[in-house]
């Protein structure tokens, strides 16, 4: 993904499947419905903002656009490591507002069926933030689908 953005074609995720963005923070897969996604960018100089979380790690400027960006890790209380050339932006747009999300990488867009996902542990922590809107199994793999929403409005 380094240094090529790509736009995405918008299919919507409901409870019939639909299509994700997966990719990687360490080594769990997460993923993103691909209809909030507008493009993946490499990493970019950032621009510090003062007086900001500690997971908004500033902005960047898209096209003249001035974009905040969050680090995913530090939002989901993972320890933040360097960006190299695998770190990627994943920019979404959520209710008329346009944010970068820095993930470690990239791996694809996939297909779900309904038959692969189920609802997130609400079991006492282990969906503390209730950031994980479902499990995937599908391919041998277990995925888990961030709830964009909550992930960036709150």
């Amino acid at each position: 993904m380094a240094n090529e953005a790509y736009q995405t074609t918008k299919s919507e995720f409901n409870s019939n499947g639909g299509q994700i963005l997966l990719y990687y923070i360490g080594d769990v897969l997460y993923g993103v419905e691909i209809q909030y996604i507008t493009e993946i960018i490499s990493v970019s100089p950032i621009t510090v903002v003062p007086r900001v979380p500690s997971f908004i790690k500033g902005v960047i400027n898209i096209r003249g656009k001035v974009i905040p960006v969050i680090s995913v890790r530090a939002k989901i209380n993972k320890p933040e490591i360097p960006y190299d050339d695998k770190t990627c932006i994943i920019i979404v747009d959520i209710n008329d507002l346009t944010v970068g999300l820095i993930v470690d990488s990239v791996r694809e867009i996939s297909t779900v069926l309904p038959t692969d996902t189920c609802t997130a542990p609400d079991y006492k922590q282990a969906n503390e933030d209730q950031y994980v809107k479902s499990i995937i199994d599908s391919g041998g793999e277990i995925k888990q689908l961030l709830d964009v929403h909550k992930l960036i409005l709150e």
